[in-house]
């Protein structure tokens, strides 16, 4: 009999080596390693090559309308980028708990309502997900269900089925590989023959990702690369809001970001920003900012709270909660050299309100706000709103989209905004609705604020 062989995959990475190794040389992960047999090699097919040339201009090539269906849920739509797009795969990952069964449950109910829906539970009976929709008072009469943990035996099932959702891509195995399911080998080709099957019958595919206890994914990077849409649900499992954030989408942008309320009836989007990224209780106490933050097409004011006390350590402490670490020792540092704050001798702490993560430079000018209301004691008044890149050299440079930032204060019923001098031209009309103060530097807009030179 011969020698069956074998090879050792990386459980975060993918990566393969013949041997056993403590430490995986591709992403430094210790104790990752794990067995896996090889795959006996299919013998290779001789094809003839094609006289005729196949390739094409692009000038010829017939442009292909992609016809989107309706979720039922308005948020999750428009992080897809309109609707659900047919034969596409979407990937849903996030913490266990968070919602990801609830929120495809309830998808594949209103779908279920006038197209063909299979739902594969490899992870629960049918009976619990019965009872799940009942708790959540869905009426998914038509939907099918399926418990089962081989992908092979999928195919008699998936006749004329639009949608399928699978939950989750870590619990499903095929017999082509004798490793367990939820190996590196099983996810990437249970994904591949996922893929395969969604373009060949046009269907539609939900599937639910695990991740690590970093937050990533968890399987190799080539499921990320096969899916058409990969969404993270975020949030804490103590709060009752969740955030959808496309990370990748081939039908539509990345920067969506869609917010839901965790109900006992199940996920509901929210349209009203205002009650969860601003504070009832702002402008009472100093350390406090409001910025209008722009997330893929639509613009939330978002509240950025810092924290200055006297740090009990030799190095003080820099821990910013959604805003980038290396944003914030830059703005730091900015204050300390342009304006003036001695802040080396302060522990700091910067949040941005509900969880959501800002990534855009039209941040900086209000962390730098709230880090100055915060070290001179001097709250901010409730209604200004703050926003603008800042430069090494103190100067508040222009950003994109400043009309509708300064539209979505108005429409929030802000009285002041302070923004780049720059962008001065492009909030013109709004001057009879909202005081508009041009900004130049970081010291200027210190010294409006606050009144101090």
């Amino acid at each position: 009999m011969a020698k069956q062989l074998t090879q050792f995959v990386c459980a975060e990475c993918g990566a393969v080596s013949p041997r056993w190794l403590g430490r995986c040389p591709s992403c430094g992960k210790f104790n990752t390693m794990a067995e896996e047999p090889i795959a006996p090699a299919e013998p290779l097919k001789t094809t003839k090559k094609p006289s005729a040339q196949r390739a094409k201009p692009l000038s010829q090539i017939t442009y292909e309308e992609f016809s989107r269906t309706s979720s039922g849920i308005s948020e999750f739509d428009n992080v897809l980028g309109g609707g659900i797009v047919a034969g596409s795969l979407v990937l849903l990952g996030g913490d266990p708990g968070i919602g990801k069964s609830t929120l495809l449950t309830q998808i594949a109910a209103h779908l279920s309502a006038e197209h063909k829906v299979l739902y594969v539970s490899a992870e629960e009976s049918c009976s619990q997900v019965k009872m799940r929709a009942k708790r959540l008072n869905l009426s998914c009469e038509n939907m099918l269900l399926l418990n089962e943990t081989c992908i092979d035996n999928l195919d008699g099932d998936l006749e004329g089925v639009e949608f399928c959702v699978i939950d989750s891509i870590q619990a499903v195995y095929t017999d082509g590989l004798t490793s367990s399911a939820g190996s590196v080998g099983q996810v990437r080709e249970c994904a591949s023959k996922l893929m395969r099957i969604a373009k060949s019958r046009n269907i539609t595919f939900f599937i639910v990702g695990h991740v690590t206890k970093e937050g990533a994914l968890a399987g190799p990077k080539v499921l990320e690369h096969i899916m058409d849409t990969v969404l993270y649900f975020e949030g804490e499992n103590q709060e009752n809001f969740r955030i959808l954030r496309a990370v990748k989408n081939r039908f539509g942008n990345v920067a969506e970001v869609g917010v839901f309320e965790m109900t006992e009836n199940g996920v509901i989007a929210v349209t009203d920003y205002s009650g969860i990224f601003l504070s009832e209780s702002r402008g009472e106490e100093a350390g406090s900012a409001v910025t209008p933050a722009l997330t893929g097409a639509r613009c939330m004011n978002v509240e950025i709270q810092t924290l200055v006390c006297k740090t009990s350590f030799g190095l003080p402490r820099r821990m910013p909660l959604g805003i980038d670490y290396n944003k914030l020792v830059l703005l730091i540092a900015v204050l300390e050299k342009r304006c003036g704050m001695s802040l080396g001798a302060y522990d700091i702490y910067v949040n941005a309100m509900g969880g959501i993560k800002l990534n855009e430079p039209a941040c900086d000018l209000a962390v730098c706000a709230a880090l100055a209301s915060a070290y001179l004691g001097q709250p901010i008044d409730k209604y200004t709103a703050v926003f603008g890149e800042v430069g090494l050299t103190g100067e508040v440079r222009a950003v994109g989209s400043c009309e509708k930032r300064v539209a979505e204060c108005v429409k929030m019923g802000f009285k002041k905004v302070l923004l780049p001098a720059k962008n001065m031209k492009s909030a013109a009309k709004y001057t009879q609705k909202i005081s508009v103060v041009p900004v130049l530097y970081v010291n200027t807009m210190i010294k409006n604020l606050f009144n101090r030179e």
